[in-house]
């Protein structure tokens, strides 16, 4: 096999996917969005948007590229900073009332992947719950092709515009959750990085460590090779760790561990600020043919429950722990605690980040190096950096262990104990 990592195992996959949407990347891009509707034979799009990205004078290089090509704009601009059900049921409604052919999104990922959502209910109508991620929801899967979809990212952090991966808060449960099909992958994605030169320092950090963790999730994932071997059209986005996403997890790594700090700390620095989209893109692609696991399983319990924290460089309507935060205050506990099913891709984790690992000890080396950058760049400090306590340990562990689809994606067995003991190691990071 490709490495020593992907042994055989005997009823284990012996072939791995490789998926990409048609990607353009650079300063520009985002004035492309017309020809390509054009190409794409669209003649009235929804355009996806948040009342923040609207009112920013970047947002009228999509509206008049639109118009310059000949396609009308139904625009919808009300998405939550953290989406919900009942925020994706609305999209849906605008999309279905404005009777468009296809979808722009243009901001961070939760607009993106609300236009995802609008698309997928808009194409294919059913109960909200029908095509979420089980067990919460059914997890059926999306019966046929959605409507052409444009994602132009305004953050470089999330990665959406290259996932067919939508998440949202399931209000009855107080719990993130989501769905994920490979037709939820936007059909073409614009990439530029003029859209992050006006990011507050405290989104940057968040998106670029949402970065961080997707390409160290993705190379410590387990290996796809021991996942059970199923029908081709069967295997699933997360088939784990395999040689075509350990190429962009290294080298989104080696630029997260070059460039993050100087995006948060010097807005001007245009090097950086370009680096860490690009990484963004890299990260973006490799997980979502690999997949993430602990981190970001537990991440939707922190941002599900939160009381009343709330971020600096965020909307202060209502309490809020931004997705990519409360993936990270997760991540030392994590890495430390699972070194060892994995040593040596730690190490090359912790080195790609700038960690001096010399003959230390693989967990220590890439959580404290993990530590080093958030404290630099003033995360939080764990989970209680962000409202919890012990106390809320179980309520975490029960919101966390319905993640399946992120969990059993873990290099070692996930069950509610482990969970238990890796939010009260997470409680603080140094």
């Amino acid at each position: 096999m490709v490495c020593c990592h992907y042994v055989p195992i005997e009823g284990g996959e012996s072939a791995f996917s490789v998926d990409r949407n048609p990607i353009t990347f650079g300063r520009g891009a985002l004035g492309e969005v017309g020809p390509w509707a054009r190409a794409l034979g669209l003649s009235r799009v929804a355009v996806i948007t948040d009342p923040r990205v609207a009112a920013l004078e970047l947002f009228e290089r999509p509206l008049s590229s639109l118009r310059q090509a000949g396609v009308d704009v139904a625009l919808f601009d009300q998405v939550r900073v953290e989406p919900t059900d009942e925020s994706f049921r609305a999209a849906t409604d605008f999309a279905v009332e404005a009777k468009v052919d296809g979808f722009v999104s243009v901001g961070g990922g939760s607009v993106i992947d609300t236009a995802k959502a609008a698309n997928l209910y808009a194409t294919h109508p059913a109960e909200l719950l029908t095509y979420v991620n089980a067990p919460v929801g059914e997890g059926r899967p999306v019966p046929g092709p959605l409507r052409p979809h444009i994602a132009c990212p305004t953050t470089s952090g999330t990665g959406s515009e290259c996932t067919g991966i939508a998440i949202f808060d399931l209000l009855s449960l107080k719990a993130k959750t989501g769905i994920a099909h490979r037709n939820l992958v936007p059909t073409r994605a614009l990439i530029d990085p003029d859209t992050t030169e006006t990011l507050p320092a405290t989104v940057v950090a968040a998106s670029g460590f949402d970065v961080l963790s997707h390409a160290l999730e993705s190379f410590t994932a387990r290996p796809f090779t021991a996942r059970e071997k199923t029908e081709p059209q069967a295997r699933p986005m997360s088939q784990g760790a395999n040689p075509w996403s350990d190429v962009g997890c290294r080298e989104a790594l080696r630029l997260c561990g070059r460039y993050l700090v100087r995006a948060v700390q010097d807005s001007s620095d245009r090097e950086a600020r370009e680096n860490m989209m690009w990484a963004a893109t890299l990260a973006g692609i490799a997980f979502g043919n690999a997949g993430v696991h602990l981190p970001h399983g537990m991440s939707y319990a922190v941002a599900g429950l939160v009381d009343s924290f709330s971020p600096d460089g965020y909307p202060k309507e209502e309490p809020m722990v931004p997705h990519g935060m409360s993936v990270i205050v997760n991540a030392p506990a994590v890495f430390s605690r699972i070194a060892a099913s994995a040593p040596e891709r730690h190490l090359e984790g912790a080195e790609l980040l700038g960690a001096d690992v010399g003959d230390a000890d693989p967990g220590e080396a890439v959580s404290t190096r993990i530590a080093e950058m958030m404290k630099v760049t003033e995360m939080p400090n764990g989970i209680s950096g962000v409202g919890y306590d012990r106390a809320h340990i179980p309520a975490l562990t029960e919101g966390a262990i319905v993640q399946r689809r992120l969990l059993d994606n873990a290099p070692v067995p996930v069950e509610r104990e482990l969970l238990g003991e890796l939010f009260a190691d997470a409680l603080t990071c140094w």
